[in-house]
């Protein structure tokens, strides 16, 4: 078994793991990305870039380069109900440099953050590394072990971050178990050819017949068909017929293009929304959903791992560079981490069962929420609402310098 030794091991290549890889590398630190896939080419990945983010890359001078890839943006999300439109979350009411959310492909963004990344020599990233274990002397972590097409490895370091997910690898090992919060839906994602006549952008639909949301992708729309918790394999029972004919009620615009979902095209996502009481362990911290799964709805998810990076950083950045991370340093970044996650995992739950369970249910008007009905009509609601989604309850600026 090959040894390999760096100053911080990141296992998971996604937004908390290659964003913080990136800033410690740019902060002069050896760090290695551990990544089990050999690209990032993966479909049906979260898309939406908020304000909170974009803020992060003008700061790392990522902002131009980001803004050249392929992406959309518009100021809020569209909610269609049966009765009534509302714009939820209208970033123009905001005084950022970036009034919109982007849509951008997940692995475009994570492209160009590997690819600033590679201009450091402190940086290394091995795709197709799947970690199978972790290394420790006595209670501390000290890296972990992996296999690539070169065969077995051990990677020794004075911190291993976990940032590979709700289902991390590291969890076990390290004896954490989170904390599950509940969920009444899971999401089946498919995709249907977009013509030029369609809705402009991303949109969410409310109606009797179910919920869905809508990401335009340019040449098709990527979708997320809102299912009751569990019901999928009753859905694959009363066949494909039956999930066309709710497309098809929901967006009557789309006229026969719903013939096209297949079964063996889309991908069911099971939503969980859960926790970890401790994010870490001596010399093992866990970020991004590894730390708190985030529930779909207001797409937080890439958002909140890129500024649970950027916290990292700002914190870690000199233990790491002095090579003595204590248990107390990683007690600091969940001590900054945990108020906003608790805060946007409650207000997902209160919006999971007070507006799309009964929605799904068919027991709830096709409307919009009271809430944004009143918002509609109070602008510091609206401006409150816009900020919650835009940044969250406390958004992270890069503090670490760079040291070419």
């Amino acid at each position: 078994m090959a040894t390999e030794t760096t100053t911080c091991c990141i296992v998971g290549g996604g937004p908390a793991g290659a964003m913080l890889g990136l800033l410690l590398a740019r902060a002069g630190i050896e760090v290695t990305v551990l990544e089990k896939h050999r690209d990032f080419l993966r479909d049906f990945r979260g898309d939406t870039i908020h304000p909170s983010t974009l803020d992060v890359l003008a700061e790392l001078g990522l902002a131009e380069r980001f803004l050249e890839l392929p992406h959309r943006t518009t100021p809020g999300i569209n909610m269609v109900t049966d009765t009534q439109d509302v714009l939820v979350a209208d970033q123009r009411l905001l005084s950022g440099a970036y009034p919109y959310i982007a849509f951008v492909p997940q692995w475009d963004f994570l492209d160009l953050l590997a690819a600033e990344a590679a201009k450091y020599p402190t940086f290394h990233l091995k795709m197709g590394a799947e970690v199978h274990g972790l290394i420790r002397e006595g209670d501390r972590a000290r890296g972990v072990r992996y296999r690539d097409a070169d065969g077995e490895h051990e990677l020794r370091a004075e911190l291993t971050v976990a940032a590979d997910g709700r289902d991390s690898v590291l969890r076990r090992p390290a004896g954490l178990v989170p904390q599950g919060f509940g969920a009444p839906m899971d999401d089946l994602w498919f995709r249907i050819p977009r013509e030029a006549s369609d809705p402009p952008d991303t949109f969410i639909r409310m109606g009797q017949q179910g919920l869905l949301i809508g990401i335009c992708r340019e040449t098709y729309w990527q979708f997320a068909y809102v299912i009751p918790k569990g019901r999928y394999a009753e859905l694959q029972a009363e066949g494909i017929e039956s999930l066309r004919r709710s497309v098809r009620a929901l967006l009557p615009w789309m006229g026969d293009r719903p013939d096209k979902i297949e079964f063996s095209d889309a991908r069911m996502l099971e939503v969980r929304v859960e926790r970890l009481k401790r994010w870490y362990r001596p010399g093992l911290l866990f970020i991004g959903d590894a730390a708190h799964a985030m529930s779909p709805v207001g797409g937080f998810g890439i958002n909140v791992a890129v500024q649970d990076a950027v916290a990292t950083a700002n914190l870690l950045a000199e233990p790491l560079r002095r090579g003595a991370v204590s248990t107390e340093d990683l007690a600091a970044v969940q001590r900054r981490r945990l108020p906003p996650a608790v805060a946007i995992q409650r207000m997902q739950i209160l919006l999971q069962n007070q507006l799309i369970a009964p929605t799904l249910h068919g027991t709830r008007e096709s409307k919009p929420p009271r809430f944004l009905a009143v918002a509609e009509h109070v602008r510091p609601m609206r401006k409150l609402i816009a900020r919650m989604i835009g940044y969250g309850p406390r958004p992270e600026h890069v503090r670490t310098p760079e040291r070419v």
